[in-house]
């Protein structure tokens, strides 16, 4: 989706193969081993979202701790349960965020509300994927609808990056992002779309059901790219380029999963209503 060189192509793409290879890697595994990169992710994405919107050093530690017993006993309970946990740390740290920010900014009757909506939103941004995740992951099929979700995302990102490039033309939302163009975002749905059926196609029996994990693959990608807009509009009311620099050639954590957190939340939806990962 981007048209200019986005940042150093060969570190862009080494560190892209590390990250892939990693997190298949961890899918395979499942289990300990993939919950305890989910729950890493999950945390370095909340360090950086509190950087971001400028949390006290109370309110970081207060919701990294939240975000990390909630995924330390997430396999004691069951996911409403968990879902439940997390809804209500956040609306807790929420009112200590309204109450410390009222009293830090004293006239300013606004403060208080702003560190409470970036606490809570930022606990929900960053809890609500990673549990989705480990939860499908732990389902009878949940290996290969966790891939299906993965690739799906990946496939918007570099069908986007590159048809950008290739094509360039109008700006998606030049306001937001003006490197990303409408003729990315179509090629990211499409290669989105061709990843999905390939996937389904090679691990299914009825072939029927083709259209329907094309229709999934094409919706998770155009919640790919709208949380990808979304955190690039957090980065520019921020008045950052990148949410951190952990990542060599794609910034931050954040900056490398913000497609994936909408498409994780939406994907495990689907796969639980239709009860097709077991």
């Amino acid at each position: 989706m981007a048209v200019g060189s986005g940042g150093n192509l060969a570190a862009r793409l080494v560190t892209g193969i590390v990250l892939v290879a990693v997190a298949l890697a961890a899918v395979w595994i499942g289990g300990f081993g993939f919950a305890a990169l989910v729950a890493a992710g999950s945390l370095v994405m909340f360090g950086e979202w509190a950087a971001m919107h400028r949390l006290p050093r109370g309110l970081r530690l207060a919701g990294l701790a939240l975000l990390g017993a909630v995924q330390l006993t997430m396999p004691l309970a069951l996911i409403g349960e968990t879902l439940m946990a997390l809804a209500a740390g956040a609306a807790v740290i929420a009112v200590f965020a309204w109450r410390l920010g009222g009293g830090v900014t004293g006239a300013d009757a606004g403060g208080g509300r702003r560190l409470a909506l970036a606490a809570a939103s930022g606990l929900l941004y960053c809890g609500l994927p990673a549990v989705a995740l480990v939860w499908l992951r732990g389902l009878g099929l949940g290996l290969p609808a966790t891939i299906f979700i993965l690739a799906v995302v990946w496939a918007t990102d570099i069908a986007a990056f590159f048809t950008g490039r290739a094509i360039g033309g109008p700006r998606l939302a030049p306001a937001i992002s003006p490197n990303k163009t409408w003729a990315g975002a179509l090629g990211g749905v499409v290669g989105a779309m061709l990843t999905g059926v390939a996937l389904a196609a090679s691990y299914i029996d009825n072939l029927s059901f083709l259209g329907a994990f094309a229709s999934l693959a094409g919706g998770l990608a155009g919640l790919a790219i709208l949380g990808d807009l979304f955190e690039s509009a957090l980065k520019r009311r921020a008045g950052v380029k990148d949410s951190g620099s952990l990542l060599p050639g794609h910034g931050g954590v954040l900056d490398r999963l913000d497609g994936l957190v909408p498409a994780a939340v939406a994907g495990a939806m689907v796969f639980a209503i239709t009860g097709w990962a077991g």
